[in-house]
Formats: C-alpha cells, sequence, structure tokens
C-alpha cells in the first residue's frame, strides 16, 4: 500500500487514525454492469471503514463476460424459417429475433399465425 513501509506500521498508523481494514474471505466476486460482468477469481477484498464511512477495496486478477443476449442469427436461418413458414425474410428475421433466435418456436409460430 505504502511502498518501502512496514505492513504492520501502517495498520497501526490506520487504527488510530480510525481506519479499520476487514479482509473479506471470497474466492469469487462479480460486479455486474450495464453492458458486462466484470469476474474476479480468488481476489483480495477488503472492506475499509473510516469513521463510519465503509467502503471496499477489491484487487485482483479479472476478465470480462458480455451480458448482450442478442443471438447470432445468420442469413441461413432467416432463409429457413422464411421458406418453411412462407413469410418474407424480413418477418421471418423480426420473429427470430423476438424467440431469442430458436428456429422451431419461430416457424411454429408464424405458421400458425392466420
Amino acid at each position: 500500500m505504502f511502498p518501502g513501509m512496514n505492513p504492520r506500521d501502517v495498520e497501526k498508523a490506520m487504527r488510530r487514525m480510525g481506519v479499520k481494514q476487514e479482509e473479506i474471505d471470497a474466492e469469487l466476486v462479480i460486479v455486474k454492469c450495464k453492458d458486462k460482468n466484470l469476474i474476479f477469481n480468488n481476489p483480495s477484498f477488503v472492506k475499509v471503514n473510516m469513521m463510519g464511512q465503509v467502503s471496499f477495496q477489491l484487487t485482483g486478477d479479472f476478465h470480462e463476460e458480455s451480458t448482450d443476449e442478442t443471438p447470432d442469427i445468420t442469413e441461413e436461418d432467416i432463409d429457413t424459417v422464411a421458406s418453411q413458414a412462407k413469410v418474407s425474410e424480413k418477418e421471418a428475421k423480426e420473429a427470430l429475433a423476438k424467440n431469442k433466435g430458436d428456429i422451431a418456436k419461430t416457424i411454429i409460430e408464424l405458421r400458425s399465425k392466420p
């Protein structure tokens, strides 16, 4: 934390200033963001209480995971749905997106449409 200083001395000084640290024994920490998740495996996770104000310190190696749930819809999928359900490619694409790429469900839904 402070280069060249003894960690015990740093801890004592922080206690005198009213700073308390508590190591949290975490194996995995997931930070959920709007468009991705940050995954920390075997992190160093510390709860810091500084004169009643609580904060957390998180360090370690992490990787990102996308939270994008948009399915990969190929032209082949669109062609298959369009020909099997006898609809336009545009209608097939929209229905596939609505059904999250489920081809069978999309064909059945489009065929049962009046």
